[in-house]
């Protein structure tokens, strides 16, 4: 099982309704993509003041190393992941991912 785990940092432009068209988008990959077990999206309410200036993350869980592959290469995936990073600050450098 492969949790893939992605921290990120919402420009302060970006509405409550759009940050929740780029979730609904990374969770419909759950119908496209054999093996995504599981999607969890939201921001980060945890009471340190740890984040570092992440302010939401996901996590995706999937059945193997070859499913997450698949997933990366996945033009669905291409296509959500372009929105999310176009939403964030500084783009790429907006965004944290491991694997785990």
């Amino acid at each position: 099982m492969i949790h893939h785990i992605v921290l990120v940092k919402f420009r302060a432009d970006v509405s409550d309704a759009q940050r929740q068209k780029i979730w609904d988008d990374l969770a419909d990959l759950k119908d496209v993509v054999d093996g995504l077990e599981s999607a969890t999206f939201g921001p980060n309410i945890s009471p340190e003041t740890l984040a570092r200036g992440y302010t939401h993350g996901f996590i995706m869980v999937f059945r193997d190393v070859e499913s997450r592959d698949t997933y990366l290469t996945h033009p669905a995936h291409k296509t959500a992941g372009a929105n999310l990073v176009n939403a964030l600050e500084g783009g790429v450098e907006g965004l944290l991912v491991v694997d785990v």
